[in-house]
Parts: structure tokens; C-alpha cells; sequence
């Protein structure tokens, strides 16, 4: 189990028996239900969580109330607030389970430890973060310039798994649109 749980995690990283024991030891295995919420606004941020099943998803809430949704991640995803968890400032988002999960959460202390310890958890976390950067980065200009249905199709091919797991309004939140938006963008795309 130890093996197939690290295969999963690391992809492509290949450990000696010696380090699978430091790195598995590092982590751990947390079950939440749907509803719960794993990180609320102005808490210390401690840990990342590596999602293996399940669903979630970050948001910003306004001074109004208004949710934002900032990410989504399904199997085989990182969660956290990075910029809490990076500067060691509060957090800003919430984290909220909205498909049961099966997560294992590592703290920014153990990252440091594993960095040293084990020096290709390093590259990949790296390489990791970069694809995270590029990604983010070209979510930003699409939210600035494309219009409302290009980024829902947009979200659809990029993200086909995610639409099945979540709620009309997570989406919507995400896209920047409203609920009454999506569903005339999808029957538009329906009629074509």
C-alpha cells in the first residue's frame, strides 16, 4: 500500500526502500465528508493535501459575502492556500470538501525535511509548481479576455473530469459568471 500510494503521489519519482519509509512517514491520510470545510479564512495555513479521490474546492469570500471560487481539485491534485502556506501570513481562502475524499496532508516543515532528505522530491515539487504558475497565470488572461462561453468550453476541455463533481453555482463562481449565464450557455451549446 505504502508503494502504490507513493507511485500515485510522485509520479515518475522513483524511491530506494530507505526513502519510501522517510517520505510515507511525512505524510498523512485524512477521510472528509462532504460539507466539511478543511480550511476557513484567517487560520494558519500549515499544510498542502495531495487529493486521491473525491473533490474540492478553494474560495474567497468577499465583504459582502459574495463566494468566489478560486480552484478545483480531484484526484490527483494539490489544495492548499499557497500564499498562506508559502509567507506564513493567514489564510484568505476557504477549503470545502464537495465530494467525499480521501487526502493526505503534508506540512511545510516535513516539505523542508523531505527537500533535504530526499533531493528528487525537490525537482518534483518544483516542476510541480511550475506547471501551477503557467497554469494560473493563463486562467488569469482568459478570465480577463474571453468571453463567458469560451472559458466555459475552455473549463470543459481542460477540466472534463471536474463538471460531473461539482454544483452549478461552484462553476459558475469560478467562470466569473452567473448561474443563469452557464445554463443559457449550455443549452446554447446543447442546440448546436
Amino acid at each position: 500500500m505504502q508503494n502504490s500510494i507513493l507511485s500515485e503521489i510522485f509520479k515518475g519519482v522513483n524511491f530506494s526502500a530507505a526513502e519510501e519509509e522517510i517520505v510515507f512517514n511525512k505524510f498523512k491520510k485524512i477521510l472528509i465528508s462532504k460539507g466539511d470545510i478543511l480550511l476557513s479564512a484567517g487560520q494558519s495555513v500549515s499544510y498542502q493535501y495531495y487529493v486521491r479521490s473525491g473533490c474540492l474546492r478553494t474560495f474567497f469570500l468577499d465583504e459582502a459575502g459574495k463566494e468566489y471560487t478560486v480552484q478545483f481539485a480531484v484526484n490527483d491534485w494539490w489544495i492548499s492556500d499557497y500564499t498562506a502556506f508559502f509567507t506564513g501570513e493567514k489564510s484568505m481562502l476557504y477549503i470545502e470538501c464537495i465530494q467525499e475524499a480521501e487526502i493526505f496532508q503534508i506540512s511545510r516543515e516535513s516539505m523542508e525535511k523531505l527537500y533535504h532528505e530526499v533531493p528528487a522530491i525537490e525537482t518534483f515539487y518544483r516542476k510541480k509548481m511550475e506547471r501551477f504558475f503557467s497554469s494560473f497565470q493563463k486562467r488569469i488572461l482568459s478570465d480577463l479576455a474571453l468571453p463567458a462561453k469560451e472559458k466555459y468550453l475552455r473549463f470543459v476541455k481542460t477540466y472534463p473530469q471536474i463538471e460531473q463533481s461539482i454544483k452549478n453555482y461552484h462553476l459558475a463562481s469560478y467562470l466569473g459568471i452567473t448561474t443563469e449565464s452557464l445554463s443559457r450557455i449550455r443549452k446554447e451549446l446543447a442546440h448546436q
